[in-house]
């Protein structure tokens, strides 16, 4: 008998609270025409691609779509809400830029060609705060070689978190990485920020967040 075993692990949530009608219809008819293929390696045909893991309800990357019409937005999302949310941002700014990975990240990270994105975010992602989760961290040695094996030279790895914890985390994987750069640590957003909830939630709970910028060497 075949194996039906998945490629990687998931932990998380894959869905919440039943979607609203005209969010199932997105999820039929748009999200199809705007789905990632994966059955073979993406070609690197974007003179610029940008990259969005986690992308929650989809503000951000709505957002950074809109401002940026000339850049290529690919958001990976696993969480089917969110990805409900962000096909209604997408079809009200009447973005034609997105592109949506519905499922786990690490299998897009796989398909990417070297080299082929100039900007990646992971902006609040799961902090996994038990000891015993914390190999779940999405930052981690694997993924972070992965990162540097997509992004352009001289690209950037976005993150941000309110997790003290997560941020000392990151800040040690990436210097043991070796191939990036820190050149940014601010608790003041980045330009062209939108607020999430994720971080309005942070800031109503007392929660000072932090935004890192890593270089690829």
């Amino acid at each position: 008998m075949t194996s039906t075993r998945p490629e990687f692990q998931f932990y998380g949530r894959r869905k919440g609270k039943p979607l609203r009608r005209h969010h199932v219809e997105l999820m039929d008819i748009l999200l199809p025409h705007l789905a990632v293929d994966l059955s073979q390696p993406l070609a690197n045909t974007q003179p610029r691609r940008w990259l969005e893991i986690g992308f929650g309800g989809g503000e951000h990357l709505a957002h950074q779509g809109a401002l940026h019409p000339d850049v290529s937005v690919i958001g990976a999302e696993a969480f089917l809400n969110g990805v409900a949310k962000a096909l209604a941002h997408i079809e009200e700014q009447k973005l034609s830029n997105v592109r949506i990975h519905y499922g786990d990240a690490r299998a897009l990270l796989k398909m990417l060609p070297d080299a082929s994105i100039e900007r990646l975010f992971l902006l609040y992602p799961d902090p996994w705060p038990k000891d015993r989760q914390k190999r779940r961290r999405f930052v981690n040695a694997e993924n972070l070689s992965q990162f540097q094996r997509i992004l352009v030279p001289g690209g950037d790895f976005l993150f941000a978190s309110d997790i003290p914890d997560y941020i000392d985390w990151t800040l040690e994987h990436v210097a043991g990485h070796g191939g990036f750069e820190l050149v940014r640590q601010s608790p003041e957003p980045y330009d062209n920020w939108i607020q999430t909830r994720y971080e309005a939630k942070a800031l109503r709970e007392g929660r000072v967040p932090c935004y890192l910028t890593f270089r690829k060497r």
